[in-house]
């Protein structure tokens, strides 16, 4: 598992790498990074969007979450500076999570694009004349306000380069599931990613069923092989993404043992 650091981990990542599959989000996103050099943030996010789990009756691109990258990554000041790079170059966009925890999905930009298509067809049949919020909104709002929020007005003023902004425009938008309203502040909208709400869900329960699992068994612990292979009943979303998680977030650490890797619960 490239995830956890030690000596094998350079040549793990480079066996991954060579697995992962040729894709025109591959291609496009090493097109858009040729000043760049190679990083492990981007291996890293390359290799976990092409291990992105199939889910079924749920139409949602590959993400994946900052705590995930720092599981595969030591540093956490470099994930943040390379991702934030990634993202003023457009290459990704970065999503609060609404789950109540400090979340953050990550999304390449084709992958992006392509949901938001995915909901202008669903769209299509019920609101013929008020589509093109969609495409003001894909080249006007996406392109030029990069952060994972933004203001009303803001928001208003860029979709007008498109066309003259309604009330309608707006609610469109939130009931397509592209911005949710902050609950601090109406005045201010979080980026959001459509049809993610059942995964959001699965991830929370999914994280709880996975750490009651292992509480619940002799010294908190169990190997990381047979622990891989079980699978989770609340959650969609298989073991790997979620110890991945949870290993970045620093509520399980892994264990070096002469038998293998042994996944354990940290200790508060």
């Amino acid at each position: 598992m490239e995830a956890i650091p030690g000596p094998s981990t350079a040549r793990k990542r480079r066996r991954d790498e060579e697995n992962v599959p040729e894709s025109e989000d591959y291609d496009e996103a090493l097109s858009l990074e040729q000043s760049l050099t190679f990083s492990d943030t981007l291996v890293a996010l390359r290799i976990m969007r092409a291990q992105f789990p199939q889910i079924e009756k749920v139409s949602v691109q590959p993400f994946i979450l900052r705590s995930q990258l720092y599981s595969s990554v030591k540093d956490r000041t470099q994930v943040d500076r390379e991702l934030e790079s990634l993202r003023r170059d457009k290459v990704l966009r970065i999503f609060k999570l609404n789950t109540g925890q400090d979340d953050h999905a990550i999304m390449f930009m084709d992958d992006y694009l392509n949901q938001i298509e995915r909901v202008i067809k669903r769209m299509a049949a019920k609101k013929q004349d008020e589509l093109a919020v969609f495409e003001w909104f894909k080249t006007h709002v996406i392109t030029s306000k990069l952060e994972p929020s933004i203001e009303h007005q803001e928001l208003c003023s860029l979709l007008s380069f498109g066309g003259n902004v309604k009330d309608e425009h707006i609610s469109l938008l939130i009931n397509a599931g592209l911005l949710t309203r902050q609950l601090i502040d109406p005045n201010m909208y979080w980026f959001a990613i459509p049809n993610i709400g059942s995964l959001l869900k699965g991830l929370s329960q999914g994280r709880k069923e996975l750490l009651s699992f292992l509480n619940r068994r002799r010294y908190k612990e169990m190997m990381l092989a047979p622990l891989e292979k079980k699978r989770l009943r609340l959650s969609p979303l298989d073991m790997r993404f979620h110890l991945r998680d949870l290993i970045g977030s620093g509520h399980v650490k892994t264990v070096h043992t002469p038998t293998g890797l042994v996944v354990r619960v940290s200790k508060d």
